[in-house]
């Protein structure tokens, strides 16, 4: 027998995928087989699976929580923004092509029937899935053809607890309102709420969650409090970006631009949490920080368009004055594909076809092509002799005289550019940050020690997490209020 249940909020970013987290991760250690679950998410920063496919970041800590690999099953709607209207569909891991929001409203419906295949296969697996919603179940104008909230758990008979997100005010509101808004079939597939990110002292909130379970008539699993460690734990969301940023006091500066379409940004994490690295992510209308030691460029889901946002904010300029004052630069993936002479979209895959001149501190030209790579490797730094691991997730192929000078070694194939002073560095790769032999040895040239146990912190904060759940969250309720499917 498998039973789940759903997370949805009352909102975006409200936690969700946090407390999911803790909840997975709480009930393996009551010795449940456990699975995660998102019909579908929105969001540039994915993670590449073991079989062959790509999931939100979200998930694949969640399945870490849960003690297994990451699959697609896991997150079989993944929606990439690649403008402010479009976006690439990624359906059970693999491109399904790209649609304007018109046009995926309109549209959606159709995939129901693969996340409900993808959802019964896990239900295969386990003795529990715990399900994410996305955004708020309350969007009346999106209920049509829904397939991330209400719409799902109509159709799996999934029941749903709602979380609301004190921190941002009028939680009482943002959950009796969601009550008021949607109609009475959905309103009987909720089985309780909980409040998150509560600051202070709890009981002052007892009468506001008495008003809740009297205005709606559902129990309360809990007022759950801030969790201080959250930052520890690797982000999905770029609107966690900023936070990501630390002053480190001594050490060395590395400076990150925020491009609109930044993706697969889970390299920040590890430098994130060095002691002596003064990791700055840098908002558009300001400069690159002279004291810059090294300038890192992130991947891109729009390539093209995110060079033209780093011309314009005069990034440009300041990345080439770094270089002459001996600075280094790294590029990753779309920040690589910056770095070189052209970046050509033949066929027009990030949007009209166009070559573009590229900041050419790299000899490499990039030609964009329908292809994309996705796969896990294994792999050395010839420079250091360290061990090290990452993913590839990119459309394009990029050739010239500075891949002779590649850094990077997967088995037989190198991979990377550097220039002739090796000051300028990029490779497909990411996560190779994750990797602690090597992310110490990369901070050693910049003239700081790491002894940090990256990986190790990400587990003991998963454990911290599950502690905290099982604190302030009634998750024998849950387990009680979870359906057969």
């Amino acid at each position: 027998m498998t039973k789940a249940i759903m997370i949805q909020g009352t909102g975006s970013n409200v936690g969700k995928s946090m407390i999911v987290a803790g909840i997975i991760r709480a009930c393996v250690r009551r010795g449940m087989a456990v699975r995660p679950f998102k019909p579908q998410n929105m969001s540039n920063n994915a993670a590449v699976t073991a079989d062959g496919g790509e999931i939100g970041r979200a998930q694949a800590l969640q399945a870490r929580a849960a003690g297994v690999d990451p699959h697609t099953d896991m997150n079989p709607v993944l929606l990439k923004p690649q403008s402010s209207t479009g976006a690439q569909v990624i359906v059970q891991g693999q491109i399904a092509g790209q649609q304007d929001a018109a046009a995926f409203g309109k549209n959606k419906a159709t995939l129901m029937p693969a996340v409900l295949e993808s959802f019964r296969r896990l239900a295969g697996q386990c003795e529990l899935i715990v399900v994410e919603g996305a955004g708020s179940p309350a969007e009346t104008n999106l209920r049509s053809g829904d397939i991330a909230n209400m719409g799902f758990a109509s159709a799996a008979s999934v029941p749903v607890i709602l979380m609301g997100d004190i921190d941002r005010g009028g939680v009482i509101a943002q959950i009796v309102g969601s009550q008021a808004v949607m109609d009475a079939d959905d309103n009987a597939l909720i089985r309780g709420f909980a409040v998150n990110k509560f600051r202070g002292d709890r009981s002052m909130f007892d009468a506001g969650r008495d008003d809740i379970v009297r205005r709606t008539g559902w129990p309360s699993l809990g007022v759950i409090p801030w969790f201080e460690e959250a930052h520890r734990l690797p982000a999905e969301d770029v609107m966690d970006l900023p936070a990501r940023s630390r002053s480190a006091g001594r050490g060395c500066v590395i400076a990150v631009p925020r491009l609109p379409r930044i993706s697969n940004f889970d390299d920040l994490d590890p430098l994130a949490a060095e002691p002596r690295v003064d990791l700055r992510i840098i908002m558009p209308g300001t400069p690159l920080p002279a004291e810059t030691d090294l300038v890192l460029l992130v991947g891109s889901k729009a390539t093209i368009a995110d060079l033209a946002v780093l011309r314009a904010e005069g990034w440009d300029i300041d990345i080439a004055a770094h270089i002459r004052r001996g600075g280094r630069v790294l590029g990753l993936c779309g920040g690589y594909q910056m770095l070189g002479n052209s970046i050509a979209d033949p066929h027009g895959i990030e949007g009209s076809p166009a070559t573009v001149k590229g900041l050419g501190h790299l000899d490499v030209d990039t030609v964009m092509a329908p292809i994309k790579h996705l796969s896990v490797k294994q792999g050395t730094h010839p420079a250091s002799g360290t061990a090290l691991s990452g993913y590839e997730i990119h459309i394009g192929e990029t050739t010239g005289p500075d891949t002779n000078r590649a850094w990077l070694q997967f088995g037989e194939t190198s991979e990377g550019a550097a220039s002739r002073t090796g000051a300028v560095q990029g490779c497909y790769m990411h996560g190779l940050f994750s990797s602690d032999s090597f992310r110490a040895a990369y901070l050693a040239e910049l003239g700081v020690q790491s002894s940090l146990q990256f990986e190790d912190g990400v587990e003991e904060t998963l454990d911290a997490l599950a502690d905290h759940v099982e604190e302030f969250f009634d998750i024998d309720l849950m387990l009680e209020l979870a359906g057969e499917v």
